[in-house]
């Protein structure tokens, strides 16, 4: 029997702190230490819940360094539960590493589930369920962007995306871009919050919603997968790709090639028709 501690992974409400489970309160009140991302958005949680135990500060930018300090009391005997600010620690949040680390050590690990935006928006958006891929947040360099959207833009089934509301505008922008504003899109916004709300439409129509109206709250966004019909491009649709995948600081012969992948349109095709403007 190892004396090590127990690493918890505990799932905690995205919104609404009545979603949290008893098992997890449990595990939380059990726990020798709690690390969490943010230690003044955990410390609410706590005080609802009237939980006093010591935080550990757990966050991305230090989250191999914190790994270390966190093994160390799990060696010692210590149980320590993992949060993140809100919904699965590990998915879209600070935790992997820890997991990896642990599982290295042979230090246990258990998961305590709990609510999660991506799982409750696809249930709410009245899009296919039976499968879907998870894509977190989009990448924020231009040429990695594009890269993920070209992968992910044949996919037959539902998309998800987080989105932060300063940044939904560029990315309705750029997914009607990839994906064609033809297609079915939920947004969900403030799950489980006092303004929850689902607005459906198609992809270029919540585009010029929100190019017209403020974002506010954090967002889903539920795609609707390629339809088995082959979607046709123009050839002045393809160079109008290229071009903008040029303004977005890629070379001309790499914007064309990346444009020919995606719309079937031959490269040399698309590069004639930009040399000749």
């Amino acid at each position: 029997m190892s004396d090590f501690g127990k690493l918890s992974i505990v799932g905690t409400p995205i919104g609404n702190f009545s979603d949290f489970s008893f098992r997890g309160v449990e595990t939380l009140r059990n726990s020798d230490f709690i690390a969490c991302e943010d230690t003044r958005v955990t410390a609410k949680l706590l005080m609802k819940f009237d939980i006093k135990n010591p935080l550990l500060s757990y966050y991305k930018p230090k989250e191999q360094e914190k790994s270390e300090k966190i093994i160390s009391l799990l060696l010692e005997g210590k149980n320590v539960a993992l949060v993140s600010d809100a919904g699965m620690p590990c998915v879209s949040d600070p935790g992997y590493i820890l997991v990896k680390k642990c599982y290295e050590q042979d230090i246990p690990v258990e998961v305590i589930p709990g609510a999660n935006a991506a799982v409750c928006a696809v249930a709410l958006s009245g899009l296919e369920a039976a499968r879907f891929s998870f894509e977190g947040f989009l990448p924020v360099d231009k040429k990695e962007r594009s890269e993920r959207l070209s992968e992910v833009r044949n996919m037959p089934h539902t998309l998800v995306f987080y989105e932060a509301p300063h940044k939904l505008k560029t990315t309705l922008d750029d997914l009607a871009e990839f994906l064609g504003e033809e297609r079915k899109t939920a947004l969900c916004r403030e799950l489980t919050k006092l303004h929850e709300e689902v607005i459906r439409g198609s992809l270029g129509e919540l585009k010029r919603l929100y190019e017209e109206n403020e974002p506010r709250g954090e967002f889903v966004i539920v795609i609707e997968g390629k339809s088995s019909e082959k979607q046709t491009f123009s050839a002045e649709e393809a160079a109008a790709l290229a071009k903008k995948l040029i303004a977005e600081g890629e070379k001309a012969s790499d914007a064309c090639k990346e444009a020919a992948k995606i719309t079937g349109v031959s490269k040399r095709e698309i590069y004639s028709l930009i040399v000749e403007e």
